[in-house]
C-alpha cells in the first residue's frame, strides 16, 4: 500500500471543516490503496475542540506530533481577549492593544502566526522520512505556513508534494483588515506564488479558488470540494417538534450577521401570530455577540435557542430535524470562491437551505446544482421573505418536502476516490 504524508495543524480534538476534511480522507483513503501517516502539532491552540473526531480516525493511521509555539497566550494577556468572538480579524473597532496586536500579528509572523513550527518540523520529518519514505506528502491551510514545510521537504528530499488550499491565501477575505506594510504584503505574496510554482500539483476546495490558482501558475491545479459522510446521516432522521425550526450549525461570525434575514423574520412574527408562535431559532455553535443582540433587537428573543457549542453527532441531529437550515456567508466579496464545509452536511441533510451570499458566488452554484435551496443576496428581502413563507405555507399543509438533488459527487467516499485518483497520477509522473 502506498503511503501519504499529511500535515494537518487541524487534527483531533479540534473540530471544524478543517479537521473534518483529513479526518474523512484518512478513514476512505486505505480503502482506496493508501495509507495516511500524519504529522500535527503537540500542544496547539485550538478555537474549537470536538474530541469525538478522534474516534474516526482509523487504528492504522500513524499520528505523529511535533510541539509549536504560537503567540495567542500572549495575545490574550495583551489584550485581555478571552476568545469569546470567533474570529478576531474583523473591520470592527478595536482597541489600542488589539491594534498593537495586530500588526504584530500582520507583519512579524508571514504569513501567520504557526510560522515558528515550520522550521522544527522540517528537522522532525526529515528524519522520519529518512527512515520511514512516503509516496507522496500533502499540505493542508489554512494556516498556510504548513505549506513551507512542505515546500522544504519537497525541495531537500524530492518527494512529490501536493498543497492542498482549503481556502485562498493572499486572496484571503479578512486580509485586508491586517495592517500590513508594503514589504509584508510582497513577502506573503512571494511566499505563496513560490509554494504554488514548486509543487507537483496544486489542490483547491473549490472550483473558483482553482480557477483563480490556475490563472496564477503553470502547475496543474486541481479542485476537490469537502463533502459529507454517509455514515453520520444513516437512519431516519428525528421526528420533527411541532415547530418551524430554522437551523444554524457551526460557528456564526459577527462578519456574517444577516441583518436583512433578522428584519424580515422579525417583520412576519409581528404580523403573523401562529408564525410567532410555531418559530423556533435555533443555533447551534459558537455565536459572536452581535448575532444574539441583532437576533433580541427584532424582538425574536423568545424564538431563540441558542444551543451553544455542541459535538459533531448533535449538529448532525440538529440538522435533519431542521425544518429549514440558514448558512449566511461571511459578508464580503472576497468571500464568493469560498464553500463552508457546513454546506455538505447541510445538503445530507435533506432540508431546504436559505444560503445568504452572492448569487454568482461557489456557493450558490452548489445549491442550484443540487436543488437544495436559494442564495439571496445579503440586502434581499424580497427573496429571503419568499423563501421563508414558502416554506411556512407548506410547514402549515404538512410539512416541508425534503430535498431529493443529486449530491453523489459530495459523499466523503467519493471525494476520497477523486483524492487517491490524484495522488496515483501525482506519484505516477514524479
Amino acid at each position: 500500500m502506498k503511503r501519504v504524508l499529511v500535515i494537518a495543524y487541524y487534527w483531533p480534538p479540534s473540530g471544524g471543516s478543517g479537521v473534518q476534511r483529513w479526518v474523512k480522507f484518512c478513514k476512505y483513503l486505505p480503502q482506496e490503496g493508501w495509507q495516511p501517516v500524519v504529522f500535527a502539532p503537540l500542544n496547539a491552540d485550538y478555537p474549537s475542540r470536538d474530541p469525538s473526531f478522534e474516534a474516526e480516525v482509523p487504528a492504522s493511521v500513524e499520528v505523529l506530533r511535533g510541539p509549536i509555539w504560537e503567540p495567542y497566550s500572549a495575545y490574550r494577556k495583551l489584550t485581555g481577549a478571552k476568545s469569546t468572538q470567533v474570529t478576531e480579524i474583523s473591520s470592527g473597532p478595536k482597541t489600542w492593544k488589539q491594534k498593537l496586536s495586530l500588526w504584530i500579528r500582520a507583519n512579524l509572523f508571514v504569513p501567520d502566526p504557526r510560522v515558528g513550527w515550520v522550521k522544527p518540523s522540517v528537522k522532525t520529518l526529515k528524519a522520519y522520512l529518512k527512515e520511514h519514505p512516503v509516496d507522496v506528502i500533502v499540505t493542508t491551510g489554512p494556516p498556510h505556513s504548513v505549506h513551507l514545510i512542505g515546500q522544504r521537504l519537497h525541495k531537500e528530499l524530492g518527494t512529490p508534494w501536493i498543497p492542498d488550499f482549503r481556502d485562498p491565501w493572499s486572496r484571503m477575505y479578512y486580509l485586508k483588515h491586517l495592517p500590513m506594510t508594503a514589504g509584508t504584503w510582497k513577502k506573503l505574496c512571494t511566499l505563496e506564488q513560490n509554494v504554488l510554482d514548486e509543487a507537483s500539483t496544486v489542490l483547491a476546495c473549490t472550483p473558483l479558488v482553482q480557477e483563480e490558482f490556475q490563472a496564477q501558475t503553470q502547475t496543474p491545479v486541481a479542485n476537490i470540494t469537502n463533502g459529507y459522510d454517509q455514515e453520520d446521516f444513516a437512519g431516519p432522521a428525528p421526528e420533527g417538534d411541532g415547530r418551524f425550526n430554522i437551523t444554524h450549525t457551526g460557528l456564526f461570525a459577527a462578519d456574517g450577521n444577516p441583518l436583512a434575514l433578522w428584519k424580515v423574520l422579525g417583520e412576519m412574527v409581528a404580523q403573523d401570530p401562529a408564525f410567532r408562535d410555531a418559530l423556533r431559532l435555533r443555533l447551534v455553535g459558537k455565536v459572536d455577540r452581535e448575532i444574539l443582540e441583532a437576533v433580541k433587537a427584532v424582538g425574536l428573543e423568545a424564538n431563540l435557542v441558542n444551543l451553544g457549542p455542541q459535538n459533531h453527532a448533535a449538529a448532525v441531529r440538529e440538522q435533519r430535524a431542521a425544518t429549514v437550515l440558514i448558512l449566511p456567508l461571511r459578508n464580503d466579496p472576497e468571500y464568493r470562491p469560498i464553500l463552508p464545509g457546513k454546506l455538505f452536511e447541510y445538503l445530507a441533510a435533506r432540508r431546504p437551505v436559505l444560503g445568504i451570499g452572492q448569487a454568482d458566488g461557489a456557493m450558490a452554484r452548489v445549491l442550484r446544482e443540487t436543488g437544495a435551496g436559494t442564495t439571496a443576496e445579503w440586502t434581499d428581502e424580497a427573496a429571503m421573505r419568499a423563501f421563508l413563507t414558502q416554506a411556512w405555507s407548506q410547514f402549515r399543509e404538512g410539512g416541508v418536502p425534503a430535498t431529493s438533488g443529486d449530491i453523489g459527487p459530495y459523499s466523503r467516499r467519493a471525494t476520497a476516490h477523486a483524492l487517491a485518483t490524484l495522488l496515483d497520477k501525482v506519484t505516477k509522473h514524479e
